[in-house]
C-alpha cells in the first residue's frame, strides 16, 4: 500500500507539472493586455458625435506607436473641418482622445503604424516563436465599437489553419484582376477558429500564457451579407502574422 501511495503521488506531481496553464493564466494575461489595447478612429470637433471608432489597435515599440489594420485608417478625412485620426485610451465612459499621425502603411499585408502624442503607453511584446496549427490563442478588441464606452472584449480559439491569403475562387469567372495579381505571390495568414466582428480589425492575437503578440486580426469570413455579420457570424477569422508588422516597424524606425 505504501509503495502504491508513493506511485500515485508521483503521477500527481508529474500531471501537475505537465498540465497546460493556459486556462488559469488567461485572466491574468488579459489584465496585462487591456491597458495596451486602444480604439482607433477619427475626431472632428465640429461633428456630432465628435469621435468615431473605426477599429482596434495596440501599443508597441517605445509606447508611442500603435499598430492596426491599413483598412481601418484608409479613410477620407474632412480636412475643411480639421478632422484627424485619433486613438482612444482609458475605460468605460472616461476614455481619452489622443491625436495620431499615420507613420507607415502596408496595404499588401493590411497593416498600419500610427504615432501618437502624449506620454508613452504600455507596449505589448511581439513574439518570435514559430506558430503551429492547433495552438490556443486569444485576441482583445472592440468587436462592436464603443456603443457603451471603451470596454475591450476578449475572444479565444485556436489556429485552425495556416494558409495563403489568396485562395482561388470556384471558377475563373469569379476571379478579379486584384485576386489574380495576389495569386502570383501569396503569403500565409492564420485562420482562427474564433469569432471576430468588424470592430475587431487591428486587434492583437496573443499567446494566452505570455501575452506576446503573434498576429493582427485582419478580417472575418462573411457567410451571407455584411448586414448579417453580427447576428450570424461565421466563427472563421483571419489574422496577419506578426513578422510583417516587425518588418514595417524596422523600415520606419
Amino acid at each position: 500500500m505504501k509503495t502504491h501511495s508513493i506511485f500515485v503521488y508521483l503521477i500527481f506531481i508529474f500531471t501537475l507539472h505537465c498540465t497546460p496553464v493556459t486556462a488559469s493564466a488567461l485572466p491574468s494575461t488579459i489584465e496585462k493586455i487591456k491597458p495596451s489595447v486602444v480604439g482607433v478612429g477619427t475626431y472632428n470637433r465640429l461633428a456630432s458625435p465628435r469621435s468615431k471608432l473605426l477599429g482596434t489597435g495596440f501599443v508597441i515599440g517605445n509606447g508611442n506607436l500603435v499598430a492596426t489594420n491599413a483598412h481601418v485608417v484608409s479613410i477620407e478625412l474632412n480636412n475643411s473641418q480639421k478632422e484627424k485620426i485619433a486613438i482612444f485610451v482609458g475605460r468605460g465612459s472616461h476614455g481619452q482622445k489622443r491625436d495620431a499621425t499615420l507613420l507607415a502603411i502596408d496595404k499588401k499585408h493590411d497593416l498600419a503604424l500610427l504615432k501618437i502624442t502624449g506620454s508613452p503607453l504600455k507596449p505589448l511584446s511581439l513574439s518570435n516563436k514559430k506558430v503551429r496549427e492547433g495552438e490556443l490563442v486569444a485576441f482583445t478588441g472592440f468587436p462592436i465599437g464603443a456603443v457603451l464606452g471603451l470596454y475591450p472584449v476578449t475572444h479565444q480559439g485556436i489556429i485552425s489553419s495556416i494558409n495563403p491569403i489568396s485562395i482561388p475562387a470556384n471558377s475563373t469567372k469569379q476571379l478579379t484582376m486584384k485576386q489574380l495579381k495576389a495569386l502570383k505571390n501569396p503569403y500565409n495568414v492564420y485562420q482562427l477558429d474564433a469569432t471576430a466582428y468588424p470592430g475587431n480589425s487591428g486587434s492583437p492575437v496573443y499567446e494566452p500564457n505570455s501575452g506576446k503578440v503573434i498576429a493582427v486580426i485582419n478580417k472575418t469570413l462573411v457567410k451571407t451579407t455584411k448586414e448579417a455579420i453580427l447576428s450570424d457570424p461565421s466563427a472563421i477569422t483571419y489574422a496577419i502574422p506578426v513578422i510583417h508588422l516587425k518588418a514595417l516597424m524596422a523600415a520606419h524606425q
